[in-house]
């Protein structure tokens, strides 16, 4: 059915606004005398601001007019170049850098093998199906190249997709299959969320969202009498409108706690034994290590007290409430984003198995409920158009995070997942879709990761710090700027993603790019199958179109879906997915696990050998200890105002920010001891980098923590000092480069720790969103 929120807006103006979506959410748009407006979906109860990001943004002076080389790369050739981040840039016509880049590939390609070639596509890029670089570029890649080396994982959640096979099944299902909104509202009699559910994360869905819901959710079931828990050293990892009980604990400690209540359960006698004897493995090898006999150790409140910060009485207390009510147990992303990150997510399965609630509608294990916002929602019954991405010959691999370990070590051995594996020897990184120089840690050493290599291809919108480190940078334009269909797994509407404006300069698509690349390796055919963009958007629909049939519903016709404003499509049952079969029959609906039930202590991980990842989730201490040098812990989260660090230099982003610096949290205590005052400009350092900083002072956090959101472009003082100061405000010149465990090799972004101190001296200007110097191209180079 057509969905009709969008109202009429031909009746107001001779300039139609049009149906257009994002990754924080579905919007229209329109352009009036060169001027961008936007407006929300009418359909959304509680729309993200982040869209007003887009006005400012369109048409920045960040944006990249041309393609552009690096002049050290243009005059020296290929090769590792430490001037990377520091060098000019030539502009340079379509047809010279596609010349120049094609026969780049083949040298690559053929001397030394796709297995050189690193497909680098990490990021959200499009909300659209068929513009989404992640799929171009590895499309490109594995047709016109044979294939490339891939990453697996995560930033957000490297940790849990490794760990949650082994223990719970399948992860994509337990995340967007499990417990929903509409239960919690109607049946969750206490929710206990570590990490909390902040709504600045689930305002954002890959695909779109066209009901931002969470909000309205937590506000009817608190009214209801449903009560809410936030366990975090963040009051605002839950909205007020939840009425939050807030559990104020030491950062990395959540397993600790989570030890503590239930080892509370069982002393008292209050554990679900049954639940425990049925639909669980291990929970006698586990409890051994909880009541102390196998190490001489009870984990009670007591022994959890100092290292969570929270008093054994009140530990005791908290076990004891959720025991006998229909409870959820919360544990976001951000908790697995730190050293031992598996052990959080392990631990909250045996507090929900121990309380015996997972399967009940409403109760249970809901990792990680609010941490997208198309967690918690019903799965689509149709299928989603969706882009061929072609087969990769190449088997090698790296766990996402770990992308300056294979550059800085390339024949060096690593463990991931049970497995002795080697880094690759790259040659070439092509990039498309994304900014490593947001999502990676220790940024000083990924600048000595990326100077490593031959050639840096990046296409993007806007001069990230990515793309001023590469060697080749082709402008590709904005979602705005092209056609696509927009649509969420777990979101009802599908919308026809109408251009809006022109494209910035000579900015292309990157299905242009790759097309007109693939040609010149002799693929171009094979690449787009000799079809144009509104083919393939055709030819995407009709999947999702003959699905509709299927089930005998109105099936609108292509050219009837593009005129519209979006169509509704059908939604599957709210039956709880494998969780709810699982406890219904556990014989019929066994989990996809070694054991087939939920694995409270894993045979197979044992088996592994890891010390940092045990047969059984284990306290491994919280891996980030205060000293004296840096005695603060730095909690590095997910910004208000933007998703990660895309459009950055749009207003809204820039609306969060004081004195043109990302702002830190802090409490009033840690700041007298170090003469702060509010709004001060503040430098934060450790032994890997430091930045610059405005300061908030709150009582909203614990003492002796200090928060300062991601996503500030990486704006260094002097590129080309080791450890320069970023004096923007990027968290990640300061966050370690480690893996989770060997386990998971996952991200450990969210945590580490930090001293603070005034910034007296001359405040430097922000550079990050002025483009690079650029020079004419060399006559000898034009003329050969």
């Amino acid at each position: 059915m057509r969905d009709s929120r969008f109202g009429n807006p031909e009746r107001e103006s001779e300039v139609p606004f049009k149906p257009h979506s994002s990754h924080w959410g579905v919007f229209s748009a329109r352009m009036i005398d060169g001027e961008l407006e936007v407006r929300p979906y009418e359909g959304d109860p509680d729309p993200n601001q982040i869209i007003e990001n887009f006005p400012g943004a369109l048409r920045h002076r960040a944006r990249i007019a041309q393609p552009m080389v690096r002049r050290g790369w243009l005059e020296r050739g290929p090769g590792p170049d430490e001037k990377r981040g520091q060098d000019e840039f030539v502009p340079m016509a379509w047809q010279e850098v596609l010349d120049l880049l094609g026969r780049e590939l083949v040298r690559v390609r053929d001397g030394f093998g796709p297995e050189a070639i690193f497909g680098g596509s990490y990021g959200w890029s499009s909300a659209g199906r068929f513009h989404h670089a992640q799929s171009q570029i590895h499309r490109f890649l594995n047709i016109a190249c044979g294939g490339y080396v891939r990453s697996v994982t995560s930033y957000s959640s490297g940790s849990s997709q490794v760990l949650i096979p082994h223990i719970l099944g399948n992860h994509e299902e337990l995340a967007k299959h499990n417990v929903t909104w509409e239960q919690v509202e109607k049946d969750s009699e206490i929710v206990i969320a570590f990490g909390g559910m902040a709504l600045k994360n689930s305002m954002v869905a890959g695909g779109g969202i066209s009901k931002h819901v969470e909000r309205g959710v937590m506000q009817r079931a608190a009214a209801r009498g449903c009560e809410f828990i936030l366990v975090s050293p963040l009051a605002s990892d839950l909205p007020e409108e939840a009425r939050p009980e807030w559990v104020s604990l030491i950062p990395a400690s959540d397993t600790a706690l989570m030890m503590a209540m239930v080892h509370t359960l069982v002393v008292e006698g209050r554990h679900d034994r049954a639940f425990l004897e049925r639909y669980t493995v291990g929970w006698p090898t586990f409890e051994r290590y909880l009541l102390g006999e196998a190490d001489g150790i009870p984990k009670d409140a007591h022994w959890a007290a100092p290292l969570t910060g929270v008093p054994a009485d009140a530990i005791m207390a908290l076990a004891r409430r959720l025991h006998g009510k229909r409870a959820l147990v919360v544990v976001s992303h951000s908790l697995q984003r730190a050293r031992y990150g598996e052990q959080p997510v392990w631990m909250g399965m045996v507090l929900a198995a121990a309380l015996g609630q997972i399967g009940l509608s409403g109760g249970g294990y809901a990792y990680p409920l609010g941490a997208i916002a198309y967690y918690g929602r019903r799965k689509n019954a149709v299928k989603l158009p969706t882009l061929s991405q072609g087969s990769n010959s190449v088997r090698e691999f790296i766990p996402v995070a770990r992308i300056a370990d294979m550059l800085l070590g390339p024949g060096e051995a690593y463990r991931f997942n049970g497995k002795t594996l080697t880094y690759p020897e790259i040659k070439l990184i092509y990039w498309a879709g994304g900014n490593p120089f947001h999502h990676h840690q220790d940024l000083n050493r990924l600048k000595k990761a990326f100077a490593a290599v031959d050639t840096l291809v990046v296409h993007e919108l806007a001069w990230t710090a990515t793309a001023r480190h590469a060697d080749i940078v082709l402008p590709c334009t904005m979602t705005l700027e092209r056609d696509d269909i927009g649509g969420s797994s777990n979101d009802p509407l599908l919308v026809p993603m109408r251009q809006i404006a022109p494209p910035y300069g000579e900015a292309r698509d990157d299905f242009a790019i790759f097309a007109d690349l693939a040609e010149r390796l002799g693929a171009r055919d094979a690449f787009t199958e000799g079809r144009t963009v509104r083919q393939w958007l055709e030819h995407l629909y009709e999947p999702t179109r003959l699905g509709l049939v299927q089930l005998n519903l109105p099936a609108p016709s292509f050219e009837d879906f593009w005129e519209s404003s979006g169509i509704l499509v059908p939604q599957g049952p709210d039956d709880g997915g494998n969780l709810r079969a699982f406890r219904e029959d556990p014989l019929a609906s066994p989990l996809e696990t070694p054991s087939g039930k939920l694995e409270i202590f894993s045979e197979t991980i044992a088996s592994f050998g890891e010390a940092d990842c045990p047969g059984h989730p284990a306290w491994l201490g919280s891996g980030y200890l205060p000293t004296e040098s840096a005695p603060l812990v730095l909690v590095s989260n997910q910004p208000r105002t933007r998703l990660h660090s895309q459009l950055d230099f749009g207003g809204h982003s820039g609306s969060g920010k004081h004195r043109g610096r990302e702002i830190a949290s802090m409490h009033p205590k840690d700041a007298a001891e170090r003469g702060i005052a509010d709004g001060d400009i503040v430098r934060l350092f450790n032994e890997r980098g430091a930045c610059l900083a405005a300061i908030a002072l709150t009582e909203d956090i614990r003492p002796g923590v200090i928060q300062l959101p991601t996503g500030a472009w990486y704006d260094p003082a002097d590129p080309t000092e080791e450890k320069t100061l970023c004096v923007h405000g990027n968290p990640n010149v300061l966050t370690e480069d480690v893996g989770t465990s060997a386990l998971a090799q996952g991200c450990t972004g969210q945590l580490t720790t930090v001293e603070v101190e005034r910034f007296d001296g001359n405040l430097p200007p922000i550079r990050a969103y002025d483009p690079p110097l650029s020079l004419p191209a060399p006559a000898s180079h034009l003329d050969g």
